[in-house]
């Protein structure tokens, strides 16, 4: 009765799972099919070609824009990273004076709505002369991945035996040093799933890119496609085309890190 009992659950977990893939998978199916047909196609419901991939290339700069989003968002994740780490290993190993309300103040900056400060945020940048600029899009992204990657830094840290530290120091390494030899390495899978995560996040994202990337020559694949829907008539096969090339990039990053992706959540937050 327990191995029928266990086999039971198995197969109604794995029927589960079956069906909750199917689901996620379905966007992906519809997007990929509807992309190689012609709007007459699609409206007939059969046929294939691959008109839909060419007026995609005549409705926007589709290269111009993948670069921009490339750039944009390695540039925003090089900073979280950058930040977050030196952040966590501060936090989680160094005493000073209020470490814990700057840290309680970083993790409430996460609570914060991104509606309630996008316009302080807009005009602060356009004061600054950033707006339709990489630099300026590049640091909001920075500022409103940088507490939760600061948290999740910090709480891996904390599981990193704090002997390793003072072993180092023994040995004549400064904390910086520390830092640099030892921490970094051990904090691979963590800084790869901030990576990930950050790199998805910001990659799909349409809302700072449509405030701060207004001008075409900078303006990102996402926004772009927003830029699709502006006609009266939408062309549904090439905007399924160009949202299966946005979507790709972000797709592909998580299946080879994947792995690394776990590893960093699980080992991060079992500690």
């Amino acid at each position: 009765m327990y191995r029928l009992r266990r086999r039971v659950t198995r197969g109604a977990m794995f029927g589960i799972l079956c069906l909750v893939a199917v689901v996620m998978l379905f966007p992906f199916l519809f997007m990929g099919l509807m992309s190689f047909r012609s709007y007459d196609q699609y409206l007939t419901g059969s046929g294939f070609s691959l008109d839909s991939w060419a007026g995609l290339l005549r409705a926007i700069p589709v290269v111009q824009q993948l670069v921009n989003s490339t750039v944009v968002t390695l540039a925003a994740v090089f900073i979280i990273l950058a930040v977050s780490t030196m952040g966590g290993y501060a936090f989680a190993k160094l005493r000073f004076p209020g470490r814990t309300v700057i840290l309680l103040a970083i993790i409430g900056g996460m609570m914060v709505p991104l509606q309630s400060i996008i316009i302080p945020e807009f005009v602060n940048v356009a004061q600054l002369g950033l707006i339709n600029k990489y630099p300026g899009a590049v640091l909001v992204y920075a500022a409103l991945g940088a507490p939760f990657a600061t948290f999740l830094m910090t709480t891996y840290f904390r599981g990193v035996p704090t002997e390793l530290v003072e072993a180092s120091l023994i040995d004549g390494a400064s904390y910086a040093q520390t830092f640099a030899r030892v921490m970094v390495p051990l904090a691979t899978p963590a800084l790869v799933t901030v990576a990930v995560l950050q790199f998805i996040q910001i990659w799909d994202d349409l809302l700072i890119g449509l405030l701060f990337l207004q001008v075409p020559d900078v303006r990102t694949i996402t926004v772009g496609l927003a830029t699709l829907q502006s006609s009266h008539i939408i062309d549904v096969p090439v905007l399924m085309a160009g949202s299966l090339v946005s979507a790709l990039p972000a797709v592909i990053v998580y299946l080879i890190f994947q792995r690394y992706l776990i590893a960093g959540l699980t080992m991060g937050m079992g500690k």
